[in-house]
């Protein structure tokens, strides 16, 4: 049995606001799913995207609006201890509001992390954002 530790878990940056951690997953692909903990700062907005498969989003600590591209009047605000789950391929966003950073649990069902950003984002073959120097 192996216990993954968050304190010696790789910080991978999402922009300038947001760190992942990934807790359980491997670029191999060899667990069926994917799990980390990614932490946002206020003022934070994840862009929007999509994946090819469900994502479950467990809110650790914070306040978040998340919404579906298009459906904007109907984002829905999570606390600590909510749970969303976002359909395969449709586009979502979501933001952190008020001035405490967001942990967030994200599950993805899939050995693999695939995105798609909306704006054509580059990603790299882990499936991160790539990010501008």
């Amino acid at each position: 049995m192996k216990v993954i530790r968050l304190a010696d878990t790789e910080c991978v940056k999402f922009g300038p606001d947001a760190v992942y951690q990934l807790i359980l997953g491997d670029d191999e692909g060899t667990t069926p799913i994917r799990t980390g903990i990614q932490t946002s700062q206020p003022g934070y907005v994840a862009p929007v995207h999509s994946h090819p498969y469900l994502e479950v989003l467990h809110v650790l600590d914070g306040v978040a609006e998340a919404w579906m591209d298009g459906r904007e009047n109907e984002k829905v605000r999570l606390e600590k201890g909510d749970t969303i789950a976002l359909p395969s391929n449709v586009p979502h966003s979501f933001r952190v509001v008020g001035d405490q950073p967001l942990r967030l649990l994200g599950t993805h069902v899939s050995p693999k992390r695939i995105v798609t950003y909306k704006d054509g984002r580059a990603t790299d073959a882990r499936g991160y954002q790539v990010l501008d120097s």
